[in-house]
């Protein structure tokens, strides 16, 4: 009996939805020496683009049975940052979500799915496709560089921040200010406009019910406006906060051992000695668990590495005592950002060299060798992680 090839189709909510959450369920993420962790899409297997401009999301059938699935979306974001607008634009299809059951890899399914989804990209005109992976998730890096042609671009990191019982402190010398969803489009597109990947619609990210909202911090007692003719502080810092567990929950499926007798051990002492639990200790990542996604991290100013600590703070107490289900705070900065530094964040759940890897789609891109502008140039300190990806 020959070979029978999958087929790849278009996801239908109707027919697919419930194969696609089993297919999640037997699909891990991370790399086995460290984590796995399961999605709970919550009825809604396609949660994760539906607030991007364009959306696709693709699966692939064999023998009957539902066997991979890709999701991928196309918007506009700045890219050549050294260019003048509008030559500093371009449009990017972004992959994710690529998943093979474990009976059925090996068979050229998920190259199939990629394949598809580039085609999907090239029909609706993106200039560029890309992907991030696990620097580590050595078959997602031979499929992409080796199979389909794609270069490493940047290497962000992934800052983990566990959400505790206790209040974390902010000075009373740092004040703290929300802005209205227009006062914070015109700081970003003010102060962000050249970093790369920010979104041509920021406005609509901003105003998507997801965004909880932007604040912004500065020394208490000094003049401020942030408004269009406004004058703005010596030192500030802001950023955004999603409510990415309004989409989707997370479970950690496995762990070193260390991590679970700590988890366990806290557990028990937080019983036994109720006065523990003023101490730091680790949540339970072993049942379903939201999460708030800290984005559009910007700041100016000698003081400015502190006013992020004190927003990044300010964010855990919001998420502690206004979401029974937001047991994390994630964010995701330039792999050479020195905001790093100053953003609270636990190692042992933290990633501090995610792989992002970028590709030309258009032949006079690859003739002249457009994405090497990317990996010729020293990485830019800022990257605009998009929260409708994440």
């Amino acid at each position: 009996m020959g070979f029978q090839e999958a087929i790849i189709r278009s996801y239908d909510g109707l027919v697919d939805r419930g194969r696609v959450e089993d297919l999640e369920r037997r699909c891990e993420v991370g790399p086995s020496e460290r984590v796995f962790l399961f999605t709970d899409t919550m009825g809604d297997p396609i949660c994760r683009i539906r607030s991007s401009p364009m959306h696709k999301m693709l699966v692939a059938e064999l023998d009957n049975q539902l066997v991979g699935v890709i999701q991928g979306s196309i918007k506009v974001v700045t890219v050549h940052h050294k260019k003048p607008p509008p030559n500093d634009q371009a449009k990017v299809g972004y992959i994710l979500g690529l998943r093979v059951s474990p009976l059925y890899r090996r068979k050229g399914i998920g190259s199939n799915l990629v394949s598809k989804l580039e085609e999907w990209f090239i029909d609706n005109d993106a200039d560029y496709a890309y992907m991030a992976t696990e620097k580590d998730n050595l078959a997602s890096v031979r499929l992409f560089i080796t199979k389909f042609g794609y270069v490493r671009f940047r290497t962000p990191a992934i800052l983990v921040n566990p959400v505790r019982y206790r209040p974390r402190h902010v000075s009373s010398n740092v004040e703290i200010a929300k802005l209205k969803v227009e006062e914070a489009e015109y700081l970003y597109r003010k102060c962000m406009a050249n970093t790369e990947f920010f979104p041509h619609d920021i406005d609509k990210v901003l105003g998507n019910k997801l965004s909880l909202g932007t604040w912004v911090a500065y020394p208490r007692g000094e003049l401020k406006d942030f408004g269009v003719h406004g004058h703005l502080p010596e030192s500030w810092a802001m950023l955004s906060v999603w409510n990415s567990g309004e989409l989707f929950n997370l479970r950690l499926g496995n762990a070193p051992l260390s991590c679970l007798m700590y988890a366990k051990s806290w557990k028990w002492m937080a019983r036994v000695f109720p006065c523990f639990k003023l101490l730091p200790s680790m949540p339970d990542f072993f049942i379903p668990f939201g999460f708030y996604f800290m984005y559009g991290l910007h700041h100016e100013g000698p003081l400015s590495g502190k006013l992020v600590r004190a927003l990044c703070q300010f964010v855990h107490n919001m998420a502690a005592t206004t979401s029974e289900n937001c047991k994390v705070i994630v964010t995701e900065v330039g792999g050479c950002d020195p905001v790093r530094h100053h953003i609270p964040h636990w190692k042992l759940l933290s990633c501090y060299e995610d792989l992002w890897c970028i590709k030309a789609l258009k032949s006079e891109d690859r003739r002249t060798n457009s994405v090497h502008e990317f990996t010729r140039t020293h990485p830019t300190k800022s990257l605009f992680v998009d929260p409708r990806e994440v």
